[in-house]
């Protein structure tokens, strides 16, 4: 009884999503689907060795995600999983999901000391004020600068792990949270200063506890937005209750001055949360989110490894093995922008669909301060009004994965954001890697 009840309602699922791919997307012809007529005793004997073999679940969850696909995006067709599929999709990832027990209940942001104008680049490649303003929306961005440097008096050294440390102490302070009561430690960045991760080291300027479990994400420009659902699962299920989750890149080590594409682009700085596990469901901050990736194009946007060449004196013969280098920052900019602008407004819509939400239920629009032409974009497409997106890239550029909590932090301290106010978030970048989060702020 059991295994006939389960193969109805898995039928009628995929029967379901197979009546609506035929008259939404005519094109998109299935491939192969269950019968969903009565089935017979061979039926069932094949259907009881399916689930033997641990199909079934592939097939229940595979049937659900797509229902749940057709009926919110009503753009999507239902394939039946299949060897062949599967291998033409392993580069393309995805995960979504409704509400975390969980609220944001504290921001904080830092940036160097030191400021660089377009004025300034005018004497470093062919450009101009006028040219990077109309095409980006940037007027400045701030750096940090080399360690040897010489420094004025009283001014000290700045490292990206020094302002991961002061946006974090910015945010636990908002929130009124000890560094001592954090469970989790989440350091979303490309640029560490130790290639091995910066996340203990904060961690322990902080004066967290060794019970406090500190790690690096990388994701580039996704990897706060990433933070925030991975921290958020953790609250969630209960191994954590208090979490900070810290957004830092240093890109300017890595960008070519001499590529006027791209060193007008990126900037320095750290941004953070602070995030607590909800008690009542009028207390969750993260209302629900969407998260993708499409490796088949991250050569897209880039910092390969290149590695010169490492004899090392064996005998008989040396070993030749690779001594640690990286390239500068490789981007197709008119390839990213494509891709923003058609993959953001589509994951924000199905993230405000996991939380059961529509465009008109959200008060803020903040987005990866990538470019100000993609944000006008994904605005438009979304019908939101840009008096209702957050930004401030003109003054701090890109700084990947630290921009969306650096916009944010501003945005509440200067009484734009308030409490109680939904703000759908959306990551995008490096990998490819892209996903949305809808926050409402306070709690």
């Amino acid at each position: 009884k059991v295994l006939r009840k389960c193969y109805e309602s898995v039928t009628k699922v995929l029967q379901t999503c197979y009546e609506f791919s035929q008259t939404q997307a005519s094109k998109a012809k299935p491939t192969r689907i269950i019968d969903s007529k009565p089935p017979t005793n061979d039926t069932m004997m094949k259907f009881e060795q399916i689930l033997a073999a641990g199909t079934l679940l592939c097939v229940c969850l595979q049937g659900t995600h797509a229902f749940t696909t057709a009926a919110n995006k009503k753009h999507t067709s239902w394939l039946a999983p299949s060897c062949s599929s599967a291998s033409k999709r392993d580069t393309r990832l995805h995960l979504e999901g409704g509400k975390l027990g969980v609220k944001v209940v504290g921001v904080g942001s830092a940036t160097p000391q030191t400021v660089l104008t377009n004025v300034d680049l005018e004497s470093v490649v062919e450009t101009s004020d006028e040219w990077i303003r109309t095409r980006t929306g940037i007027s400045q961005r701030k750096v940090l600068t080399h360690p040897g440097r010489d420094k004025a008096e009283g001014e000290e050294e700045e490292k990206l792990s020094d302002l991961a440390l002061s946006a974090a102490k910015n945010a636990l302070e908002m929130a009124n949270v000890d560094a001592e009561d954090l469970d989790l430690v989440i350091v979303c960045t490309s640029s560490p200063d130790d290639l091995f991760g910066d996340a203990t080291t904060i961690s322990s300027g902080l004066g967290c506890s060794t019970s406090t479990m500190s790690m690096d994400l990388t994701a580039a420009c996704s990897g706060f937005l990433f933070g925030i659902v991975t921290g958020g699962q953790f609250l969630n299920n209960g191994a954590a209750k208090k979490a900070l989750i810290v957004g830092a890149d240093a890109l300017s080590r890595w960008v070519d001055w001499e590529d006027r594409n791209s060193c007008i682009l990126f900037g320095d700085g750290a941004g953070a949360a602070v995030l607590t596990a909800a008690e009542s469901d009028d207390e969750i901050g993260l209302l629900g989110y969407a998260a993708r990736s499409n490796g088949a194009s991250h050569d897209k946007l880039m910092v390969a490894y290149n590695g010169d060449p490492n004899n090392v004196p064996t005998a008989p013969d040396p070993t030749i093995l690779s001594k640690g280098k990286y390239n500068c920052i490789s981007m197709d900019g008119k390839e990213v922008y494509k891709f923003a602008t058609r993959e953001v407004p589509r994951v924000i819509k199905e993230a405000l669909d996991s939380a059961e939400m529509s465009v008109d239920d959200v008060d803020w629009l903040l987005l990866h301060q990538a470019n100000i032409r993609i944000m006008e974009t994904v605005a438009s497409r979304l019908k939101i009004p840009m008096e209702k997106v957050i930004t401030n890239l003109s003054d701090y550029g890109n700084t990947s994965a630290a921009s969306i909590p650096l916009a944010l932090d501003e945005a509440v301290r200067s009484g734009k954001v308030k409490k109680g106010d939904v703000i759908a978030t959306a990551g995008f970048g490096a990998g490819l890697s892209w996903g949305s989060a809808i926050i409402r702020w306070g709690a």
